[in-house]
């Protein structure tokens, strides 16, 4: 090798090296969350081997200068139960961030399910078969653009829109099979927008969230359009948290009007290394055009988490959805089908 050569390749590791050193920092993290469970869905019983939701992430932030920044994140969902599935439509973002707040492009959680039912979901990320099966999210995720405000006297605002770029959508009612009212388990038809707007108080042991959610869909005979509104309040008593979170909604087409009310109450106690959680759910009947229709449900669950560290825990729970004649809240489960799982698990975040 030349003495021109190996000064060449110096030179180029030098601007590698520097080029490298100009990129943002990447962060690579992310859950790895797995039960074995006991299930009964209807009058059939089944041992299963479950993945809450485990993810991979990666995220990395750049200075831009004069207070401005430049970020992103990715996030995949797999099966930690078999390895499969993994693509990163779980979270995926673009955002520039600033003394005035921070732009968001991607697709993520809107603000609204944050706010509200996301701060009563404590015991396990709100993943799983016991995962909040009652709330209304009502937001097609993607292609979204987003405002995050600063933090004002505790109070930090989000706006949220959503572009349907007339893409096919199917929408129909949380839990419902809507064939025998439409014909169709759902209604076949354009996404023309929808907007999200949410409210975080937080002080101390206190915080409150309201959100609210609009998003419609035009189809070929008629219209849809889909509201929900919902309002929590969280406070922490020494070692015990309580929540608990109410929500409203409303459906209007020109074939079938709707709505309902559906509440959450929430607690955690904390001893040492131990969480003791408990929580119930209950989704009233729909009114409207649906009224008649045995459509409520009752969600419960209690569960307790050992945090072997800040990063791992092992964990069990007991869950139970009881369902309407009418109605299907919760995996797996048909019309009328009650669910139930006993689980224990494994969590660990990297």
């Amino acid at each position: 090798m030349t003495k021109t050569t190996r000064l060449m390749l110096a030179v180029l590791a030098v601007c590698g090296t520097s080029a490298a050193l100009a990129q943002s920092s990447v962060n690579v993290y992310g859950r790895i969350n797995t039960t074995v469970e006991h299930q009964k869905i209807g009058n059939q019983s089944r041992s299963a081997m479950e993945s809450n939701s485990s993810f991979i992430g990666f995220r990395g932030v750049e200075d831009l200068g004069g207070g401005l920044k430049a970020g992103f994140q990715l996030e995949g969902n797999f099966g930690s139960d078999n390895g499969a599935g993994f693509n990163f439509q779980r979270h995926s973002e673009i955002n520039l961030s600033g003394s005035l707040g921070t732009v968001r492009l991607g697709k993520f959680n809107v603000g609204s399910y944050l706010a509200t039912a996301d701060f009563i979901s404590m015991h396990n990320h709100d993943t799983g078969t016991s995962s909040d099966a009652l709330y209304a999210y009502v937001f097609p995720e993607g292609n979204q653009i987003s405002y995050r405000s600063p933090v004002f006297g505790g109070v930090t605002a989000e706006f949220n829109y959503g572009f349907g770029e007339k893409a096919a959508r199917k929408t129909g009612l949380p839990g419902i099979d809507l064939t025998p009212v439409l014909g169709t388990a759902g209604v076949d038809g354009e996404h023309k927008g929808a907007f999200d707007a949410s409210l975080n108080y937080a002080n101390g042991p206190l915080g409150l969230g309201l959100g609210y959610t609009q998003a419609k869909t035009e189809a070929a005979a008629f219209d849809v359009k889909e509201q929900q509104l919902g309002l929590r309040a969280s406070y922490a008593i020494g070692d015990l948290t309580l929540g608990a979170y109410y929500q409203y909604y409303k459906a209007d087409a020109d074939v079938l009007d709707t709505k309902r009310h559906a509440y959450r109450l929430a607690a955690m106690y904390t001893l040492g290394a131990s969480e003791f959680h408990a929580n119930v759910g209950r989704a009233q009947s729909y009114k409207g055009d649906l009224d008649g229709a045995k459509t409520s449900a009752t969600q419960w669950t209690l569960g307790y988490n050992y945090n072997l560290s800040k990063r791992t825990k092992v964990y069990g729970y007991f869950t139970k959805i009881n369902n309407g004649n009418d109605v299907a809240y919760g995996p797996y489960v048909g019309t009328g089908d009650n669910f139930r799982s006993i689980a224990v698990g494994v969590r660990h975040l990297f």
